[in-house]
């Protein structure tokens, strides 16, 4: 009898390590898979109910209850200033203000209190990742996101490309509510959706609507980035011999005539599935308030800038390396030529993916791997969700006749977007301190770890402009291993680490190659 009982406690054990075993295997699983992954495993572990497209009358019960407690509520907070932010006095050009609600600029004067801004964000996946635009956070010093059963929780920034206006920033909690991805190529012009938010100070909203048109560009973006480029230009318009303003904006908005206001910025628009297939970027309109259209960017674009915060920690953009004019009637007119469709290529970049695939000017592009380019937009976004060693297939007409050829898309190596000055108060939390970095990080691989000698170590992959670590010349590439003597592996860690800064002093602590070793002390207030 003992010796049965001795078998089975050891039969029960033995299960328990298994379990546990894989429990762990499948948790580290799980930090390599991209977001979509994540959801599609957490669906097969939860089946749900199928949710059919509404016919006849139009019902969204169902997908509005699906998504709604997977949509928060962010308040930015922007330390005090000492006079007008940005350019010169005040400027009204600055559309994302005047649509969603940022601090509006104000006359120079002695002092301000610190503003509040509000937009919203859509959580992507149960361990607290929520996306929501660019404007939203950018100059942010603190960022506090609302959920559905009223928590208030600090967010901080994991990554932010104002080429798209998107932002990926988390929160630390965990067995949140998410909102399934959809397939923005699969979006048809006239079905029903949906755009849910937090507008003009309302609690949670919901709006219903139809598709208008896709493959939209507004130059919203565009417009932002100038007024960004204007600004470190000191306020001054390249001469002749300067560099020129570079749009590096990627359009291809969907536009919905469902109610989008202030405060929906960021906050997702979904199908009658409850599917995300767009985030809400902007709005067009004379009176600043709905008047007509919204924009949203494609969800399969907002994919690909998700994991690429995950995975690199910035955006890894594949260059076809050309520059080209959308054709029209009237284009080809005066290019002489007799197509109307298509992209016209004016010029080939010396060394670019192009130009190595034999691409010239005066090619005509008209389709990417067997899909007809009707738009400039469309090849921007389609490039944009694709990495550098990706390749694609471009079809294009040279002296009359179509030809197909092979690209494979080079990296982007131009520098990645800057950031306005940083804040200057020195009593933060954590997260304030984390944002204030200015930097973006990745766990370093075992590959590395060995290489460095090391057993513990983040990658710094982004440095803006304005931060503490451009300040304090902090280098990308730099694995850091320690901060403020606390072993760091990811960006949860580095956020923990500074939290025990002591004296308002960071102690950074990073090995640039083996053998030998950085240590910083860097003041919170500079």
């Amino acid at each position: 009898m003992k010796k049965l009982g001795l078998t089975l406690l050891t039969a029960l054990v033995g299960g328990l390590i298994a379990v546990g075993g894989y429990k762990l295997f499948e948790s580290k699983q799980e930090q390599k898979m991209s977001f979509e992954e994540r959801q599609q495993l957490h669906y097969a572990n939860n089946p749900v109910p199928e949710v059919v497209s509404s016919t006849g009358n139009p019902d969204f019960t169902q997908a509005a209850a699906m998504v709604a407690p997977a949509v928060v509520h962010i308040t930015t907070t922007y330390p005090g200033r000492s006079g007008s932010r940005g350019y010169g006095g005040g400027s009204p050009m600055d559309l994302f203000e005047e649509f969603f609600g940022m601090p509006r600029q104000q006359q120079p004067q002695r002092s301000q209190p610190p503003a509040q801004a509000t937009g919203s964000g859509v959580i992507i996946s149960e361990d607290g990742y929520i996306v929501t635009n660019n404007h939203v956070v950018v100059d942010a010093n603190k960022i506090e996101v609302q959920l559905t059963d009223k928590r208030v929780v600090e967010a901080k920034i994991i990554g932010r490309d104002p080429n798209t206006d998107l932002a990926l920033i988390k929160i630390n909690e965990k067995g949140l509510p998410f909102v399934r991805f959809g397939n923005s190529d699969e979006v048809r012009i006239g079905e029903w959706v949906l755009a849910v938010g937090y507008p003009l100070g309302l609690e949670s909203t919901v709006t219903a609507g139809i598709v208008s048109a896709t493959g939209r560009s507004t130059g919203i973006i565009a417009r932002e980035l100038q007024q960004r480029q204007y600004q470190q230009r000191g306020g001054g318009y390249p001469q002749s011999d300067e560099e020129p303003m570079v749009n590096t904006a990627v359009e291809s908005f969907i536009q919905t005539d469902a109610v989008i206001n202030k405060g929906n910025s960021g906050g997702p628009l979904v199908n009658a599935s409850g599917e995300l297939i767009g985030i809400n970027s902007n709005i067009m309109t004379p009176t600043g308030t709905y008047a007509g259209y919204g924009f949203a960017v494609p969800v399969n674009l907002v994919k690909k800038i998700a994991d690429d915060f995950i995975k690199f920690g910035r955006v890894k953009r594949g260059l076809i390396g050309i520059t080209f004019r959308e054709l029209s009637p009237a284009a080809a007119k005066e290019l002489e030529i007799n197509d109307v469709n298509g992209l016209y290529v004016i010029d080939v970049v010396d060394g670019g993916a192009a130009k190595e695939a034999g691409l010239k000017e005066g090619d005509i592009i008209t389709k990417l791997d067997g899909r007809l380019i009707a738009s400039s937009s469309d090849l921007q976004e389609r490039i944009y969700r694709l990495r550098p060693g990706d390749k694609v297939k471009l079809t294009y007409k040279r002296e009359g006749k179509e030809r197909d050829v092979t690209v494979t898309l080079k990296e982007d190596t131009s520098s990645a977007e800057k950031a306005d000055e940083a804040d200057s108060e020195a009593k933060r939390s954590a997260t304030e301190i984390y944002n204030k970095l200015g930097a973006g990080f990745v766990p370093a691989d075992n590959a590395k770890k060995k290489e460095l000698g090391i057993s513990s170590g983040v990658v710094v992959t982004q440095v803006h402009q304005g931060g503490l670590f451009d300040y304090f010349n902090v280098q990308r590439g730099l694995v850091i291993t320690h901060i403020n003597g606390q072993a760091v592996n990811s960006a949860d860690d580095v956020e923990s680490a500074l939290a025990n800064s002591e004296r308002g002093i960071i102690h950074v602590v990073g090995v640039p190659q083996r053998g030998s070793r950085v240590e910083l002390r860097i003041p919170i207030e500079y």
